[in-house]
């Protein structure tokens, strides 16, 4: 396997630099990782190493352009991309397209998973029936301005959620349970109690009270990404 390589794509006049890691022998599928609200970080960089570990070509997807200062910063970046949902979608899949035309990943099923804003990135090419075969949600907003239609939604779905996510409360879980079922999809969805946003991070903050790493909740949703993986992609 090979360190991080730099992709350079765009989304119409934005330039976009992703983060690819390869594995050593012939890829099982290809994986668009999304990142979270901060942009490529090391906890999903990290994710994209494991996943070459594993066996597949994983491209950490590039949100903005430019790597936020701060929290507040990627907030204003956030907000920019997400007030058209159509812009935000256009975005998302030239980070798809950018993997998917790449010469290594010619012929190999898709995949998309992601990690908070980037859950919420991959549900949403999961709503509008992007060709993928699994699509992996960790810690992820589950809200979206765009609701799938029946029959839209052609992925796997995993959804690994810590039920003590402020950011998502029931209310939230429940009406994406419905969204799913009435869009016929074939989900899954892991709650684990006690657990916050952001946990499978083991640098989430310590001063906000809203995230939190967990060790346990970290391990078995990717081990349940992996499980589905094997299923889906023999």
């Amino acid at each position: 396997m090979s360190e991080l390589e730099q992709v350079r794509y765009s989304d119409g006049e934005t330039q976009l630099t992703g983060l690819l890691a390869r594995p050593a022998g012939q890829p099982r599928a290809a994986v668009a990782v999304f990142p979270t609200i901060m942009n490529p970080t090391k906890s999903v960089t990290d994710k994209a190493l494991a996943l070459a570990d594993a066996g597949y070509l994983a491209l950490v997807a590039d949100f903005y352009g430019k790597t936020p200062e701060s929290f507040d910063q990627a907030r204003d970046c956030a907000m920019e991309i997400r007030q058209d949902p159509e812009a935000y979608r256009r975005r998302l899949r030239a980070s798809l397209k950018a993997l998917a035309l790449m010469k290594v990943s010619e012929g190999l099923p898709l995949a998309a998973i992601g990690f908070c804003m980037g859950g919420q990135a991959a549900l949403e090419l999961a709503r509008e029936g992007a060709p993928l075969g699994v699509v992996a949600s960790f810690h992820g907003l589950l809200t979206t301005d765009l609701p799938a239609e029946p029959g839209t939604v052609t992925a796997r779905v995993l959804v690994c959620h810590g039920d003590a996510d402020p950011m998502v409360p029931r209310s939230q879980v429940i009406a994406f349970w419905e969204e799913m079922d009435r869009a016929h999809a074939n989900w899954h969805f892991h709650s684990y109690s006690g657990v916050k946003h952001g946990f499978t991070n083991p640098s989430s903050p310590a001063d906000n009270p809203a995230v939190g790493y967990d060790a346990s909740a970290d391990r078995q949703s990717w081990a349940a990404m992996l499980g589905l993986f094997n299923e889906v992609f023999p």
